[in-house]
């Protein structure tokens, strides 16, 4: 008789803040906001939001085939602190207002001369929920090095939505950026995605389809959606193989048409929602980073992507962190130092690095 899959009742937001470590806001408007200098998170040990559904994990994953990725032990290293450079931010900015929906974006911008690349942030949620609240610590990290850092709400499952409204969400966040660049200080020639989870399946879509009309629609037309760097962390990439490296009735379960998740991709042809159909020589580079131990998002989702970007001739790098589970998600299961691995500085850093090298 075979087991039944185990599951965790998981966070709304795959990569959601575990810790205080918030920007002190109180009683602020969704306007400018300069915040006081703080530490990122040391530690992440609170408790995550509410999740709006079960979410399978597996028993136990397949290791890695390494040929083409590097393994990166970060366990030992210090966390990563902020508070060095001060930082402008704007919230809930409404990029994008398609049909009954405001979505909207928060920013932050270092407070130093001249023009910053761009990263847009996109959270993840299991395409159920996508809270621009997360990754705080993270985000904050990765502004201090120099960059404005975009966090983005974009359509769901939970709106009624499909997985090419997102992708469209994502570039309409991009060019309304790009529209507002002098008003916020922005290198429009300098724009990356940086994308967790759902939200990596995302920027990996955004960036391959570019020059694909269908994707591109909403406001801020005369604005490309192009990006120059992508960051995709423990992302999916072919939804058939969605289940590889776990149990069968893990894999069984991701698959399921009554699992929330599949909804985003009803109807879609075949391939036609994978970032893998879009792969081509002129793709930007591309950064993954996936856990060795992700028992929600399969190590061979990036791993296939990477080699299908690297056979056509496009640069990709791919980390494979030891002993990392999905981002924050490992803490919900009690495995708290599983996931601080990813604020760990060797972690953060190879993402800095990545942005550093993109944009020369």
């Amino acid at each position: 008789m075979p087991r039944t899959t185990s599951k965790v009742l998981v966070a709304a937001t795959l990569a959601a803040v575990l810790t205080s470590c918030a920007l002190d806001t109180a009683g602020a408007t969704p306007d400018d906001v300069s915040s006081p200098l703080h530490p990122c998170a040391s530690a992440r040990t609170g408790p995550p939001p509410a999740a709006p559904s079960s979410f399978p994990v597996a028993r136990s994953v397949a290791p890695s085939d390494l040929s083409t990725s590097v393994l990166q032990k970060v366990d030992g290293d210090p966390q990563i602190h902020c508070g060095r450079v001060e930082l402008t931010t704007h919230t809930d900015i409404v990029y994008s207002s398609p049909g009954s929906s405001a979505l909207a974006l928060d920013l932050q911008i270092p407070a130093t001369p001249g023009l910053k690349p761009l990263v847009v942030y996109v959270p993840g949620g299991g395409f159920m929920q996508a809270d621009k609240r997360g990754a705080l610590d993270l985000r904050t990290y990765v502004a201090e090095a120099g960059y404005a850092v975009a966090s983005i709400r974009y359509r769901t499952v939970t709106d009624g939505a499909h997985y090419t409204d997102g992708v469209a969400d994502v570039k309409s966040a991009v060019r309304f950026l790009r529209a507002h660049a002098a008003e916020y200080g922005i290198d429009p020639t300098r724009v990356a995605l940086w994308g967790e989870s759902a939200g990596g399946y995302l920027v990996a879509m955004t960036a391959l389809t570019n020059g694909r009309p269908e994707f591109d629609v909403g406001d801020n037309l005369d604005q490309s959606s192009a990006v120059g760097a992508v960051i995709d962390k423990f992302g999916p990439s072919d939804m058939a193989r969605i289940g590889a490296d776990f149990d069968d009735d893990t894999a069984t379960a991701l698959t399921s048409p009554s699992f929330v998740s599949t909804q985003y991709f009803t109807g879609a042809p075949p391939g036609a929602a994978d970032p893998m159909s879009y792969v081509h020589a002129d793709a930007p580079p591309f950064l993954f980073m996936h856990g060795a131990d992700d028992r929600i998002v399969s190590p061979s989702q990036t791993l296939l992507l990477h080699n299908a970007l690297r056979a056509a001739g496009a640069d990709s790098t791919r980390y494979l962190i030891d002993g990392a589970g999905h981002g924050d998600l490992a803490a919900v299961g009690g495995n708290v130092k599983s996931a601080q691995l990813w604020s760990t500085t060797g972690a953060m850093q190879d993402l800095v690095g990545f942005l550093a090298r993109a944009f020369g």
